[in-house]
């Protein structure tokens, strides 16, 4: 794409997708599952395989002790129906080029099923386990460099020169050695992971889809989120519905499940940059005790600060027969696609999937 002056002048041409490209019909929520942190490369094509015969609609990676891509490479191989996604890869870890490479590679190997999730992450992850530069305006650079990644694209489709510009990203060079031929199904879905108003309007902007981090409420999407996303569309001529959400719900099944999601929930809010969460039930105090408490090191004192109506409000507690219908009274209308925070591989929990599935499916 060739591009004169600022990248930023194109983002509304960029952010104008083709109607429903990349972007599921409205329909009934959609359950995805996360491959666990641990699971080992080669156990991902019959994990793969099963989730898909479970019935799930998505398998999504995320960056944590490994690189998101590599296994959807292996699940787009031996699969040929559920969805893949990255839940997330962080951006800013690397260029705007690496990810539309590994991005349109897995659109090509998937047929089309391939959907590019990306976050930011916070300042001393990027600067001290990326060791990459943080520009201190992630929103802005976020979307500079979803521009990037488009005009990128959209230059190796239409075999036109790619002259992007913009304030923290610019590509200029782009030649046919290097530019990978047109694919199938082009148009790949950008899912953007988002807490705070800025990022949620952004996703509104530009982004095919939000990710929520499972540190939520359906009062924080109702209050914060949803109206942050319905601004940043009308920025570019969008309807608020071209966003869809996608939600990891933090859950307790079983004995000591309660104790398991305050365990977590205790974890996240103790980061400040989950604090405008717990603001919208004047849950401030609680969280920066939970904060002292974290920069002190006493981690094993943080659960018994969350009370109940916290856990209640954040997670979803009881048995595998409940969780459909938990799901749909909490979620319906609100989430298009969602997720247990339960890493999913371990065959023993496959009865308890493939009945939230039915009841999903039949209800």
């Amino acid at each position: 794409m060739q591009v004169a002056g600022q990248g930023r002048e194109i983002l509304p041409q960029l952010c104008r997708r083709p109607p429903g490209a990349g972007i599921h019909d409205n329909g009934p929520m959609e359950l995805d599952a996360h491959i666990g942190f641990d699971v080992h490369l080669a156990a991902i094509p019959e994990m793969a395989r099963r989730a898909e015969r479970l019935g799930f609609a998505g398998l999504w990676t995320a960056e944590t002790r490994r690189d998101p891509f590599l296994p959807l490479a292996l699940a787009a191989e031996h699969t040929g129906r559920i969805g893949l996604g990255t839940a997330i890869a962080v951006a800013f870890a690397r260029s705007p080029a690496l990810a539309a490479q590994s991005a349109w590679d897995l659109a090509r190997q998937s047929a089309g099923r391939f959907m590019l999730g990306l976050g930011t992450q916070v300042r001393a992850h990027v600067e001290r386990r990326f060791s990459m530069p943080w520009s201190g305006h992630p929103v802005a650079q976020l979307r500079d460099y979803v521009g990037a990644v488009r005009a990128i694209w959209h230059g190796w489709q239409s075999g036109e020169a790619v002259r992007y510009r913009g304030e923290h990203y610019q590509v200029t060079l782009m030649t046919p050695f290097f530019s990978p031929p047109p694919i199938e199904h082009p148009q790949i879905p950008i899912w953007l992971a988002g807490v705070g108003p800025g990022m949620c309007r952004l996703a509104g902007e530009m982004a095919d889809g939000l990710i929520v981090h499972p540190l939520h409420s359906p009062r924080y999407l109702a209050e914060v989120v949803r109206p942050a996303i319905a601004v940043g569309a009308a920025r570019t001529g969008r309807t608020a519905d071209a966003v869809r959400l996608s939600g990891s719900v933090l859950v307790g099944i079983g004995p000591g499940g309660r104790e398991q999601v305050r365990e977590q929930i205790a974890f996240y809010a103790s980061t400040p940059t989950y604090r405008p969460v717990l603001a919208v039930h004047g849950w401030e105090e609680v969280g920066s005790r939970l904060s002292e408490l974290a920069r002190r090191g006493r981690w094993s004192e943080l659960p018994g600060v969350v009370p109940d109506d916290m856990v209640e409000a954040f997670a979803l507690v009881g048995g595998w027969d409940e969780l459909a219908d938990r799901l749909r009274e909490r979620y319906a209308g609100v989430l298009d696609r969602v997720a247990l925070y339960r890493p999913f591989g371990d065959p023993a929990d496959d009865d308890g999937w493939r009945r939230l599935l039915a009841d999903l499916a039949a209800r």
